[in-house]
């Protein structure tokens, strides 16, 4: 797993693209009873441990995203998305942030 880093003066957009893999085209492709591809209907982001502030958060219909900010020099945080799609099924995806200067 990859390790994102943040600088903790920064206000930085974090962003898990669902579409990409899991919703449009992808052998584990999420469709509805109809044929239609599944979407996102609703998203929460958890960061643990604290002291790095999800400021904002939003989600289109494959794309959940976190604007983040704050955290502690040398701090490693897990970010967590959680969605449940169109089509009843749910699904979670974490990032490691470490915030270090830049």
């Amino acid at each position: 797993m990859a390790i994102y880093l943040k600088d903790p003066a920064a206000v930085i957009d974090y962003a898990v693209d669902w579409a990409a893999a899991y919703l449009a085209g992808a052998t584990t492709e999420a469709t509805t009873e109809a044929g239609a591809v599944a979407t996102i209907v609703d998203s929460s982001w958890a960061v643990v441990p604290g002291g790095l502030a999800i400021a904002t958060s939003r989600h289109d219909a494959g794309r959940s995203t976190a604007t983040l900010s704050g955290g502690t020099r040398g701090c490693v945080y897990r970010l967590t998305n959680r969605v449940t799609f169109s089509d009843g099924r749910s699904g979670e995806r974490s990032l490691d942030v470490r915030v270090e200067d830049r």
